[in-house]
């Protein structure tokens, strides 16, 4: 298992975090605002990227993940956290049974409409971290919209400040 797939993970827990504290912050009334755009609120937003990532949890694990939470299943900020920081968790678990073999090898899933799928098991890997930068970057326009000021997810934030002038394990 590769090094930088740890630090993958590692780099998307810590973006993860910001936008959390960001969210906490924000008034519950901002929170489910309706403003339109590829998701309806920051909520909705919120609640996928932890859908989504559990749903990849189960998938790796060898179940099917047919449905993510719907915004009624996850009404306030902290059950999304929940679903998500459990989520993390089980990704966590999961990078440490990854070999080089398994990397190499097709990863084949049904997605939510349920036709099976399948794709490189490492770029499958890459791909629940990816997701979630591009609907980081969601959340961190509509916050914008909404009169605040997002905190900084950028990798390279997170490499100044993990890692300082240490160039990261590789």
């Amino acid at each position: 298992m590769t090094v930088e797939l740890f630090a993958l993970y590692e780099y998307n827990e810590w973006a993860n975090e910001r936008v959390i504290g960001s969210l906490r912050e924000l008034p519950e009334a901002d929170y489910v605002r309706e403003m339109g755009g590829g998701w309806p609120s920051v909520r909705a937003t919120f609640v996928h990227i932890a859908g989504a990532t559990d749903a990849w949890a189960e998938r790796f694990a060898g179940k099917e993940a047919l449905v993510l939470p719907k915004e009624s299943d996850l009404p306030k900020l902290e059950d999304a956290v929940a679903l998500l920081l459990e989520a993390q968790r089980k990704h966590r678990a999961h990078l440490k049974t990854l070999t080089r073999e398994k990397l190499d090898r097709p990863f084949s899933w049904k997605n939510l409409s349920g036709e099976v799928k399948a794709a490189p098991y490492e770029i499958v890997v890459r791909h629940v971290v990816n997701h979630q930068t591009y609907h980081r970057g969601q959340i961190a326009s509509m916050l914008r919209r909404l009169g605040g000021k997002p905190i900084a997810t950028d990798m390279v934030r997170w490499g100044i400040e993990i890692h300082g002038s240490q160039t990261p394990p590789r």
